[in-house]
Parts: structure tokens; sequence; C-alpha cells
């Protein structure tokens, strides 16, 4: 299987293209490659496929064999390994996702694709659709108990279910240990990407984030655009444009209010190419 491993601010997968090469047992092949003793190292699987209502399919595995439905920091190598490898000379593509089609805006340096701003739809505030547990229709700034820690957290979906939590510290923060618990609560029955933010200035926040199914990653993409949100939410930035530091690296992140889509900003970068196993 011959593959190539990208990363968009450090969150990296393992890339295969389905118009040539074909993957019988995606989800065993995303816990064998995603291993990064034994394997290829990767935060998980994404097929580039043929699509029937777009230019290209996204088709997502995280690092534990479970599918995704969506992945900004994926969604956007996608979009540099299509124009990279000439799929497309296109400039502006539709990739079809588990969480819908998303409209993609390159920039291209050298015929290289460099930045990729993506939209990403309007975020999901009803607590039924995100899905969350809740007695309110929406959550926002509600109180929960993990490990026996009182916390705030907003929740929504951004294709994929969030909880976004602030605190004055985090980079101090065992997330290793409090991302599980939050992962796993009784109020995700999905499990869900947790978010822990600290607020910089009115148009900037750093972010860790848990993913469900990969553990702490050096950056996600719906993650951040979920951060954002909430930011805007709960008043705790005053801009409609938003700068997320990630571990890996910075996106942008805009949004201008309710029944608006989301539009997320960054890099894209190949790491390597190769075959694997290797030698075979």
């Amino acid at each position: 299987m011959k593959f190539t491993k990208m990363h968009g601010c450090g969150n990296d997968y393992v890339y295969v293209n389905c118009f040539t090469e074909k993957v019988d047992h995606p989800e065993e092949t995303a816990i064998l490659v995603s291993d990064r003793h034994f394997g290829i190292g990767s935060d998980g699987l994404i097929l580039i496929k043929p699509s029937d209502v777009a230019d290209f399919e996204m088709d997502m595995y995280n690092a534990d064999g479970s599918r995704g439905a969506m992945c900004g920091n994926g969604i956007r190598c996608v979009a540099k390994y299509v124009y990279d490898n000439g799929l497309t000379d296109k400039t502006r593509i539709t990739v079809s996702t588990g969480s819908g089609i998303k409209t993609l805006d390159l920039s291209v340096e050298n015929g290289c694709v460099k930045t990729v701003r993506v939209n990403m739809g309007s975020p999901v505030l009803e607590a039924e659709k995100i899905p969350v547990v809740s007695d309110t229709s929406r959550v926002i700034s509600q109180p929960i108990t993990v490990a026996g820690k009182d916390f705030f957290y907003t929740a929504l979906s951004m294709g994929n279910p969030h909880a976004v939590v602030f605190l004055d510290d985090v980079e101090n923060l065992k997330i290793e240990e409090i991302g599980p618990e939050f992962e796993h609560h009784r109020n995700f029955p999905d499990r869900v990407n947790t978010e822990f933010i600290k607020v910089i200035d009115d148009h900037t926040i750093q972010m860790r984030v848990w993913e469900r199914g990969s553990g702490e990653t050096l950056a996600c993409g719906t993650g951040a655009c979920a951060a954002a949100v909430a930011s805007i939410l709960n008043h705790k930035v005053s801009s409609r444009k938003v700068s997320v530091l990630l571990r890996g690296g910075e996106l942008q992140i805009e949004w201008a209010g309710e029944g608006q889509p989301v539009y997320l900003t960054g890099p894209a970068v190949t790491v390597f190419t190769g075959e694997y196993p290797a030698g075979k």
C-alpha cells in the first residue's frame, strides 16, 4: 500500500490515494499504521476516494480504528494532496465527508498548496443533535463534574461532538488523566472531543485538545472551530476572527454568528511518502 504522511499543525495522518490503491480493512489498517513504535505513526488514516457528489471524498479513521466524520486539519491535507499530485488543477474544490460536503479554497505558491481555507459549515448548538445529555436545549457554560472535579463546559458539533472548557492554565493540565474522563462521560453518548482553553486576549486563545479515539493531538481543526465559537458565545473574545494557538501551530477561525458558516484557515504539509509494509 503506497501512502503519504501529511500534517496540519502537527495533526498527522496517513493518506492513501484510493484512485489507485485499495484498502480492504480500513479499521484494522488505521490501527496498524497509526502505531508510533511499530507502524508509520499518525493520528489516523485518511482515504482519498472518487465521489459522485463532490470533487473528492475523504474517508477517515482514528488511531483506534473508529470512524471519524470530519477533520479540519485532515481535509486541508486532502486538498494539498490532490492538487500537488495532479488529481485536480482547481484552486476551489469540494470534498465529501461524513459530515457533509465541504468547500475548500487553496492558496498555491510555486506550484504547491501552502494554506487552505475551509468552509466548515454552521456549528450545531442543539443538545440533542450534538449529541449531549442535558436538561436544556443548549449547553453553554453549563456545570459538569468529571473525575470528582467541577468544570463549566460549552457543547457543540462541527460534524463531530465537542466540549469546550475554559481554564486559567492549560500548560500544566494533566490532560492524559482528565481527557479520557471527559471522552467517556455519561453526558456524551457518542464520546466527545474536549478542548481546554486559556484566553490570551480579545482575539487569541490557547488550546489543548483530547480527541476521541486518538488522545491528545498537537492540533484539531474542528476543535479549533468549536473553541472559537464557544469563545464568542461566552463573550471571552470580542473579535469574530480568532487566532487559536495549538501545540502544533496556529489556526485562524472566522465566524460571523449564528446561522453562519465557520471558516478555518491553516497550513498543510507533506512529510514523506512510502510503502506499507516497507519492502513488500
